[in-house]
């Protein structure tokens, strides 16, 4: 008899600190609704970016899933080094605090799977506020393949917000290595990492909602540090830099051959 087939993998990656712990089970939820094509399985990476004993309780008894934990440094030190463990072709993110909709795994691996030119994908994001009720956000492409600099001219040219929602990336793990993971930022991390992959690879946009994007009180990114103008300028100012540096590198390599 021959050995059975091992399934192809898709890794999911959460940070999480103690604040967000408690929405695990809801991105639980949403991660064990979702349907992928045969021969193909989901392992759920959780980091928690600490060592209390605040978030362990709120991670759920599933198999598929790996906790890990380590000294703190932000969510994009917790998300690179959750990678240690991801063995899987791709690489999904998911915030501890949000949702994926109904066939959004599916929908990025088609993205990616039958495109081997592309390099990651994206998808639509409503942010999901306290009442329940969803709401869009404005400037999204329209659905198909996302051209080398894409990204980035829109970023420069709209007060430096990205036209697709980097919660929602979906990524060839071996191009998310070679770019080092996640940016040495203290926010924007996910920003800079969407920015290096455009810079580099085309990708893909679905139209369809693939995430429900929590707006809550305590989330990072509704804090005073991170819209302290200084230190939005100084994000903002790396990240397009590293971008265009990626960019240039790769004409190089281009006219070099």
């Amino acid at each position: 008899m021959s050995a059975a087939v091992p399934p192809r993998r898709i890794t999911v990656v959460t940070a999480v600190h103690a604040p967000s712990a408690r929405f695990l089970p809801e991105a639980h939820r949403s991660l064990t609704a979702q349907e992928l094509p045969p021969g193909w399985e989901w392992r759920w990476v959780i980091r928690e970016d600490g060592t209390t004993d605040a978030v362990r309780p709120h991670v759920p008894d599933d198999d598929r899933i790996v906790f890990r934990q380590g000294r703190p440094g932000g969510p994009g030190v917790a998300r690179t080094l959750a990678l240690a463990d991801a063995d899987g072709e791709y690489v999904k993110i998911l915030d501890a605090d949000d949702q994926l909709t109904p066939g959004a795994l599916a929908r990025d691996l088609a993205a990616l799977d039958t495109r081997p030119g592309l390099g990651w994908a994206t998808s639509r994001a409503l942010d999901l506020l306290p009442d329940g009720t969803t709401t869009g956000f404005p400037g999204e492409p329209a659905e198909g393949p996302l051209e080398r600099g894409t990204v980035l001219a829109h970023f420069t040219a709209h007060d430096h917000r990205a036209p697709v929602h980097p919660a929602t990336l979906f990524v060839r793990r071996e191009l998310l290595l070679a770019l080092g993971g996640w940016m040495a930022l203290p926010a924007s991390e996910d920003t800079g990492l969407l920015l290096a992959l455009d810079a580099v690879s085309p990708g893909w946009f679905t139209a369809e909602t693939g995430l429900l994007y929590r707006k809550w009180p305590g989330q990072v990114t509704g804090q005073a540090p991170h819209v302290d103008p200084a230190e939005r300028h100084a994000r903002t100012a790396v990240v397009v830099a590293r971008a265009r540096a990626l960019a240039g590198l790769g004409a190089l390599t281009a006219g070099a051959r």
